[in-house]
């Protein structure tokens, strides 16, 4: 081999590789931790690492100490260099490094510890529970889940149930935090009455009305302190809604006696028909249901479960069938089995939308092919919590389908009622029930006394 080739291998050898490195370094920390384990590590351990270490310096030493070629030389050992090279000669490795006096130490025989055995006392028995005490099992088992629901009963009967469900209206509370106080009898309570009552929904028309006449009686010393004014605006609320109050009479000739609920998105109309039918069964009349809401998913199937829970038959199409058709097939199957009431469903449509209320006067029409007089009875439900709204509401379903009852549901919530006297006041249409909680027996025949005593307290400072 040339000189250059033979240079250039020296220098190459000389660097420090990576392997050789982390050898080195992974053999001094398992010396380093044979050390730390005390008896584990044998005696030439120590010996053999600074063996090592002097091998690799001395190599060092070696290399730094030669001299640079001159680059005349470089250029001629290039021109005469053997293409034949040699194979490199091995990196240094351990073995090289240490003399045969340190062989013997090297053959380190590192004996695995002996297992360390360690007395556990066994536990100690766990003693019986008595004989009297319950399983664990059986605590789980009466405990509640905690997303268990329960259905709420039923209000009470008669007035108290009122009272119980509409404590929580609007208009209940701000009659009621008026009257709790026991105030005077002066003009700025007139004035708080009378922001009390637009605040419910009541109307400006209705407020503005009802207490100029209660401040004129007022000014002419009818009232002798504030549960006078109280017993006195009692009077006057009964005297708005008692031409209204007028239950649902089924005419008997009428066979079978048509009802057909209309109303806008989301007001409860299905639940409400399947309530009525729970009502006219327990009445022990004969009833068939329509299921004309072909438009909102799942509609058909939720009246379906209802005349299955009430035992009623139910005449349906599908999704998507033309409400008019399904309202046709209904009478028709009424009318051959001799059913007391048909309660026909509806899509639920926004008053605005002049197409979908047309379409209400053609379910009309073609119920009147088969009976002049049908429907009998066309029941607009309108929602406790829609507020002024129920006015433009109860108006356009009017001037569409003629409206003859109304039905106020979710008064039980945080509904203001108020709208209650507004709808009384500018249309008089009767309002045949009122929903004041979820179970068939909380729609209730409205009922004008109960419902006004039930937003009112029952005496000052109550």
């Amino acid at each position: 081999m040339s000189l250059f080739r033979r240079w250039k291998s020296d220098a190459d050898k000389a660097k420090p590789a990576k392997d050789e490195r982390s050898s080195l370094s992974a053999a001094a920390e398992a010396i380093e931790a044979a050390r730390r384990m005390g008896d584990a590590a044998q005696p030439g351990a120590t010996d053999v690492a600074a063996a090592v270490e002097d091998a690799w310096s001395a190599r060092r030493e070696v290399h730094d100490a030669a001299p640079a070629p001159a680059p005349a030389d470089v250029a001629a050992w290039s021109a005469d260099a053997d293409p034949e090279a040699a194979p490199e000669a091995p990196a240094p490795t351990i073995s090289d490094a240490i003399s045969p006096a340190t062989a013997a130490p090297l053959q380190v025989e590192v004996a695995s510890p002996a297992p360390a055995t360690v007395a556990v006392a066994p536990p100690a028995p766990i003693p019986a529970a008595p004989a009297s005490a319950p399983p664990p099992a059986a605590v789980l088992a009466d405990a509640p889940t905690p997303h268990a629901t329960q259905e709420k009963p039923a209000a009470a009967p008669g007035k108290p149930g009122w009272r119980e469900r509409l404590m929580g209206s609007g208009i209940a509370r701000g009659l009621g935090g008026l009257f709790s106080r026991n105030p005077r009898l002066d003009d700025d309570l007139l004035d708080e009455i009378e922001t009390a009552l637009i605040t419910a929904d009541v109307g400006v028309a209705a407020t503005t009305g009802l207490v100029e006449s209660l401040r004129k009686r007022m000014k002419a010393r009818e009232f002798a302190d504030a549960n006078a004014l109280r017993s006195a605006l009692r009077l006057e609320l009964i005297r708005m809604l008692e031409p209204v109050a007028k239950p649902l009479a089924i005419d008997p000739a009428a066979k079978p006696f048509v009802i057909l609920t209309v109303g806008v998105n989301g007001v409860g109309k299905t639940t409400t028909i399947g309530k009525l039918a729970r009502r006219f069964k327990d009445e022990g009349r004969g009833l068939m249901l329509a299921a004309g809401d072909t438009f909102r998913a799942a509609a058909v199937a939720q009246l379906q479960a209802w005349g299955q829970r009430n035992g009623v038959a139910v005449v349906a199409q599908g999704q998507d069938a033309d409400p008019a058709s399904v309202a046709f097939d209904a009478l028709q199957a009424a009318k051959a089995r001799g059913t007391d009431v048909l309660i026909a469903d509806t899509a639920g449509r926004l008053h605005t939308q002049q197409g979908l209320m047309a379409e209400l006067s053609k379910i009309k029409r073609v119920l009147g092919k088969l009976d002049p007089a049908a429907p009998h009875e066309v029941l607009l439900v309108i929602d406790g919590t829609t507020g002024q709204n129920a006015l433009s509401q109860l108006r356009h379903f009017h001037q569409a389908a003629g409206v003859t009852g109304l039905v106020v549901t979710k008064l039980d919530g945080t509904a203001k009622g108020g709208v209650v006297f507004a709808l009384a006041r500018e249309f008089g249409i009767p309002i045949r029930f009122a929903g004041i909680g979820e179970r068939p027996e909380d729609l209730r025949v409205f009922d004008a006394e109960a419902f006004v005593d039930a937003l009112l307290p029952e005496a000052l400072g109550a």
